[in-house]
């Protein structure tokens, strides 16, 4: 009774391990390659529970979805030599398994072919343009080129190459810091241009300022004549009328405003015979005591 038991357990562990063994199951975002002794025997798409055989068969999985695939920067030259570290990435579809499975094998193989033809395309479609041409919107251009290109390449593969775009373009390390001098000795070049340019702006403007002022001067100084002379002959006028009407005390007046001009200060003393012109008004009011 007991070996009866045994051997039924027997028979149902194996019978077990054979169903294990014959069936499998794809998901809905693989695709299958079913391996009899392995060389591919059948192609799998449709999701979903299917059999081989057991010992016999193995089957391989391939994600069917979009994927993505980073490539390593690379040094490439344009037409005009000089030399752009390039960052790109591709996103790719493995469109047959049973080809990618025959040129590739695996995902690793894939983006290690997949690496070279990038590479490739970009050294061909880059060295054919100028540095200036990659930094305008012609390079999105030139990067549909260079994803057509990739495609066609990585038909051969059982993939199709969705789209390739560069994540960053750098000069090389010496490149940069020998443009980075280059372009400091330019502004350099330019501050000392502009300093030159604006002394010789601040001269010319000091001078006509200079040439102004003394025209304005000189203006100034004319017209300050011309009222000073206007003034003494309105003056001289005005005492020459003055002397008209009253001859005597104009005479009178001069005389007085002639000393006080004369004896300003406090201590100014003044030393001359009693019979001087300007003492004949203190001895007549009328100017009588004038010198015989």
């Amino acid at each position: 009774m007991r070996a009866s038991q045994l051997a039924i357990g027997v028979v149902v562990i194996v019978l077990g391990l054979l169903a294990f063994s014959t069936l499998y199951t794809v998901h809905q975002a693989e695709q299958a390659i079913v391996l009899q002794f392995g060389k591919p025997v059948n192609v799998v798409k449709e999701p979903g529970l299917h059999f081989k055989i057991p010992f016999v068969q193995n089957v391989q999985t391939f994600d069917q979805r979009v994927l993505d695939f980073d490539a390593a920067a690379e040094e490439v030259p344009t037409r005009d030599q000089k030399q752009l570290v390039v960052d790109a990435f591709a996103r790719y579809r493995i469109v047959d398994p049973l080809m990618f499975f025959q040129t590739v094998n695996n995902i690793a193989g894939m983006e290690n072919r997949l690496g070279s033809v990038i590479n490739a395309s970009l050294r061909e479609v880059f060295g054919d343009v100028a540095l200036a041409r990659l930094l305008t919107q012609e390079r999105s251009a030139l990067m549909k080129v260079i994803a057509e290109r990739v495609n066609e390449e990585g038909e051969a593969f059982g993939i199709n190459v969705i789209d390739v775009r560069i994540k960053r373009v750098d000069l090389p390390e010496e490149n940069s810091q020998a443009i980075f001098n280059r372009m400091q000795t330019q502004r350099e070049q330019a501050a000392r241009k502009i300093r030159a340019e604006g002394g010789k702006e601040s001269k010319r403007i000091h001078a006509d300022a200079d040439k102004q002022r003394t025209v304005i001067e000189a203006n100034a100084h004319m017209q300050s004549e011309i009222l000073r002379g206007e003034g003494e002959a309105g003056a001289q006028k005005i005492y020459n009328d003055a002397y008209g009407r009253d001859q005597k005390f104009f005479d009178f007046w001069v005389s007085m405003d002639a000393l006080r001009q004369g004896l300003q200060g406090g201590n100014t003393r003044y030393v001359g015979p009693p019979d001087n012109d300007f003492f004949r008004f203190f001895g007549d009011i009328t100017g009588g005591a004038e010198k015989k």
